[in-house]
């Protein structure tokens, strides 16, 4: 098949947009100019921007095991609604995929019902509990992390990133150090005195990042750390690369967007992990992110249900993301304050993503897969029960009205969504 995408406009690399043409055959691009083509589908996009598909390496599907909150067809559904060509999926299903079987066995899945391309973390000890490894050669997975849970023995992740870098993999870290926890359900703050709830101190995360970097430049593993969330943890993951530790790192969009001075109630919407912290991490993350300390932006999209999330912060913590990071991005960062440009977006989503962890995907060059998602930046919108396609709908964001929205996804030259064009 044969498509034929007329005036896109997409992103040069001084953030100029540019109108073009892009021809699309057998799966991959086959030309971007100025040319007139006949396809068996031609799309006129009316100036609407045109990106390679955005690429979220820290997604919840929840399927096999928590179905009510996420399957694999809802949340690739959520995912091409976002514009989301390739995500990748944490491993804390049930049953965790701990096994070569297992891990085969949600392949099989994702194989059956997936709309758009999925990679399949593996876990990098038995249960996501334990301390004993799993069989990283046998597994093979594209990497390996113990995301919501972490690995609280030194020794244990040291020995993880010793295999895995025998097998040229990479250890992506949810870094946690329960033993810091207290049962805490939100930032130790101003407002979580003003709530009357148990805080979660900064060190709780960016203790355990410094001790990873560390054993990271010893083992020279690829150490990547998941939803960096506090000024400490920057400082942390920034002397790691001083001290010549291959170390690289996520934030979550709403890491960006809020911090603990948005939550005004007792509201479940708003209990993440990570939480909210404090005005000035969320002004050091997004420092960190234009300073090149921290490489990428991934959704940490974690749908949970309306009975969970009504207990407030006595329910369980986790936001979906995939349909509105990029609008919420590009609306606040790009439109409103005007400190992001389009382009940053693009790397930060779309071209790092692939290039930290070997993905196969859109540069925009000829030959590439026609992986490609188009935003309109002109129509406003509002986030809302029909704007979400995620089984769940927790999030801070509902109602917000926003500009951005994606409008037609393509993953391999097959379009997945659509809408508005």
């Amino acid at each position: 098949m044969t498509i034929f995408l007329k005036n896109a406009k997409i992103i040069e690399t001084d953030n100029q947009l540019k109108l073009v043409n892009v021809f699309i055959q057998e799966k991959k691009i086959h030309a971007i100019d100025h040319q007139e083509y006949t396809a068996d589908k031609i799309i006129d996009l009316k100036g609407k921007l045109l990106m390679p598909g955005l690429v979220d390496v820290h997604v919840h599907l929840r399927e096999p095991g928590f179905t009510d909150k996420e399957t694999i067809k809802t949340g690739t559904k959520a995912a091409a609604k976002g514009g989301f060509t390739t995500i990748c999926a944490m491993p804390n299903t049930n049953p965790v995929p701990d096994t070569p079987k297992k891990h085969r066995k949600i392949k099989a899945f994702i194989e059956k019902d997936a709309i758009v391309k999925v990679q399949q973390y593996a876990p990098i000890t038995r249960e996501l509990v334990s301390d004993e490894l799993v069989d990283i050669k046998e597994i093979d997975a594209f990497a390996y992390t113990n995301d919501g849970v972490g690995v609280q023995t030194a020794s244990v992740m040291y020995e993880a990133m010793l295999e895995a870098q025998r097998n040229n993999k990479s250890i992506v870290a949810h870094t946690e150090d329960n033993s810091l926890l207290y049962g805490g359900v939100m930032h130790e703050g101003n407002k979580n005195k003003e709530l009357g709830l148990k805080g979660i101190i900064s060190a709780t995360e960016s203790s355990q990042i410094a001790r990873d970097v560390i054993l990271a430049q010893e083992t020279k593993v690829h150490y990547h750390v998941c939803h960096v969330s506090s000024k400490e943890s920057v400082a942390a993951i920034k002397m790691g690369k001083a001290i010549g530790a291959n170390v690289t790192s996520e934030v979550s969009p709403h890491h960006l967007l809020l911090c603990e001075d948005n939550i005004k109630e007792n509201n479940g919407a708003y209990k993440m992990n990570p939480p909210l912290r404090a005005r000035e991490d969320k002004e050091a993350l997004i420092q960190a992110l234009l300073d090149g300390d921290i490489e990428i932006i991934a959704t940490d999209h974690a749908p949970h249900t309306q009975e969970e999330k009504a207990l407030g912060f006595d329910g369980l913590f986790g936001i979906i993301g995939l349909e509105t990071a990029f609008p919420l991005l590009y609306t606040e960062f790009v439109e409103k304050q005007k400190i992001f440009t389009l382009e940053q977006l693009q790397n930060w989503m779309s071209i790092k993503p692939k290039e930290l962890f070997n993905l196969q995907g859109n540069f925009m060059k000829i030959g590439d897969l026609a992986d490609f998602a188009v935003f309109d930046l002109e129509t406003e919108v509002t986030i809302n029960e029909n704007f979400i396609h995620s089984k769940s709908s927790n999030t801070p964001f509902m109602n917000q009205r926003v500009k951005g929205a994606c409008v037609l996804t393509m993953v391999e030259g097959q379009i997945v969504y659509q809408e508005g064009l």
